[in-house]
């Protein structure tokens, strides 16, 4: 199977004065058959309700969230670390247990 990676939103921090968004808590998911990795995190925001392109909290969509996420970010980074974990669970480098009770 290929690896998939999946972006989400679980929460978003707003400031009542400006209705701006100020921090995200993103989570980037990576999937590959019985294997996967999860990286989370957040980013803070400040907002400009100024900006020709600033979106008020109640107009804000997961999309807008993951693009601004991603773009504060370095997200190849991010998916690199999910893939290395994914990999190193499918063929391991190390082990640990109790050989005697095997």
């Amino acid at each position: 199977m290929a690896l998939t990676y999946t972006w989400s939103i679980p929460a978003v921090e707003s400031s009542t004065a400006t209705g701006g968004i100020t921090t995200i808590h993103w989570v980037c998911t990576g999937v590959d058959g019985d294997h996967s990795s999860i990286n989370y995190g957040t980013v803070g925001c400040t907002p400009d309700p100024s900006a020709s392109d600033f979106i008020a909290y109640a107009n804000v969509t997961e999309a807008n969230a993951i693009a601004w996420a991603q773009g504060a970010l370095d997200k190849d980074s991010i998916e690199a670390n999910i893939k290395v974990d994914v990999e190193n669970q499918k063929a391991p480098t190390s082990a640990s247990g109790q050989p005697w009770a095997a």
